[in-house]
């Protein structure tokens, strides 16, 4: 890609957050020297941002040692992402909560059940489904806050790049989709990925005007339902929030690197 100040980057297919990895597995430093020697070959020298990297000495030293004899490495600010331990189900998950979010969560939950919201989960499978799935998703999106701003995911780039996030989902099976239904309207959604026993939330949304049924935090419960039942082992939320620290238990410290070459 082409940066404004940097010119030729090469960077992991979502760089926005800087927890995305480009390197996979133990054979991926020395791939990536190998891809800037090819590169240097021809005569170009692109910047390289590596990110999601984490912050192990083992880890450090093998892209320390590709990235250092290239030119100046800069350290970004690291991220931290946030996730919940899946061991012992869902009454494992609830124990390792605080008595105050315990009893809210459990409010909420008759509070909108009285007001009439049911679930509906959905696996995509195939591109037209996703496609339906997603179309639903835009809906719900449109009507809360953030359609209402003009700042979420119905909006250009995030419209793209999510519906083919949950297109590439569907050809494993991976995705996992869950409606807050009133009636016969949606009026809620969260989704994300499963990559092998471990869920990655993407994103969710509930009806603006609906704000004060909980709605947001009853889906992620309803999600955590539906990953103990599938014995999921842990419910990764990403970057932290403050928000993310009540359902959450665990922090990791990812690092992200920039090589300008020269």
């Amino acid at each position: 890609m082409q940066q404004p100040q940097l010119g030729p980057l090469l960077a992991p297919v979502e760089a926005h957050w800087l927890f995305g990895s480009p390197l996979l597995g133990p054979g991926a430093p020395a791939l990536l020297g190998q891809l800037l020697d090819d590169f240097a070959a021809r005569g170009e020298r692109p910047c390289v941002l590596v990110s999601g990297l984490p912050a192990s000495a083992e880890r450090r030293d093998a892209i320390a040692a590709v990235l250092l004899p290239r030119g100046r490495v800069r350290w970004l600010e690291p991220v931290v992402v946030c996730s919940a331990s899946l061991d012992g189900g869902l009454d494992g998950w609830w124990s390792r909560r605080s008595g105050r979010f315990r009893r809210n969560l459990r409010q909420a939950e008759r509070r909108a059940a009285a007001h009439g919201i049911g679930f509906e989960r959905h696996v995509p499978r195939s591109a037209a489904e996703s496609a339906a799935v997603y179309r639903r998703m835009l809906d719900v999106e449109q009507r809360s806050w953030k359609g209402i701003g003009r700042c979420g995911m119905a909006e250009s780039p995030s419209r793209e790049f999510y519906a083919a996030m949950l297109r590439r989902l569907a050809v494993a099976g991976a995705g996992r989709v869950v409606f807050a239904r009133r009636g016969e309207r949606d009026v809620g959604f969260v989704f994300g990925g499963m990559a092998g026993a471990v869920y990655r939330g993407q994103q969710f949304s509930f009806d603006d005007e609906l704000a004060a049924l909980s709605i947001g935090n009853l889906l992620q419960l309803e999600q955590l339902r539906w990953l103990v039942e599938e014995r999921a082992e842990r419910y990764d939320m990403g970057p932290r929030m403050q928000y993310k620290l009540q359902w959450t238990e665990t922090q990791v410290v990812l690092d992200a690197w920039l090589l300008r070459q020269g």
